[in-house]
């Protein structure tokens, strides 16, 4: 009898192996995750630090320069404006600096089609986003239009005609203009982190397995 249980016993083991692994990873994954978070809540509380010629991603800055008189807008965003849905996307501006190259600026969300914002002298506090690429159903950019759904400053200044870009974004965190437009971002973007979750899945599955082999053990040692 005992012989029949050998293979079962063997494949078991190894599939409960891998399952544990998997488990253990995740649990890994999200100890990590967990410290990715806790950096980015605590940047979000440090005062911006001028803007440097190679600041880490995600870093929390301060920029100061003149707004080019051109600009450009960034995906498609549907938001609730006075309890309408209103379609809008986010503003580009150029941020000319003395002595360093231009910052591509994410200055907010503004409905569509475009209300006046404001050019010339600006301060913009904000934080790091690195470029974009594009995904496999990312829409066409609308070059004549100045309309880009991939955020990479390299394409999108020699569009606007600023080939010398800084090779990232600079999003904006400021409070709105008292015009309400554009409406900057209110904090840091966060990475999901549903590791927990997939490390139980593993684990509950690992659970399952060995009751299999339990419940199949009892029906072959049976008398």
């Amino acid at each position: 009898m005992t012989e029949r249980l050998l293979i079962p016993a063997i494949s078991t083991l190894a599939m409960l192996a891998v399952l544990l692994f998997l488990g253990t990873w995740q649990m890994e994954r999200h100890a990590w995750k967990q410290d990715v978070l806790a950096a980015i809540a605590a940047a979000e509380q440090r005062p911006p630090v001028p803007l440097a010629a190679a600041p880490p991603m995600l870093a929390r800055v301060r920029a100061e320069g003149q707004f080019a008189p051109i600009s450009a807008l960034y995906g498609a965003e549907v938001r609730d404006v006075a309890g309408v849905p209103t379609g809008g996307a986010r503003l580009l501006g150029v941020l000319l600096r003395d002595g360093a190259p231009p910052v591509l600026v994410d200055r907010g969300w503004v409905p569509v089609p475009t209300p006046n914002v404001a050019t010339g002298p600006a301060t913009i506090d904000g934080y790091i986003r690195p470029p974009d690429e594009p995904g496999t159903f990312t829409p066409a950019d609308d070059l004549p239009g100045r309309r880009f759904y991939t955020l990479a400053p390299a394409a999108i200044g020699r569009a606007l005609g600023f080939p010398e870009l800084a090779p990232f974004v600079l999003v904006a965190m400021r409070p709105p203009p008292a015009t309400g437009y554009p409406e900057p971002a209110h904090t840091m973007p966060r990475p999901a982190n549903n590791h927990l979750t997939y490390a139980l899945t593993w684990y509950g599955l690992a659970g399952v397995l060995l009751v299999i082999f339990a419940l199949h053990a009892r029906k072959v040692l049976r008398p």
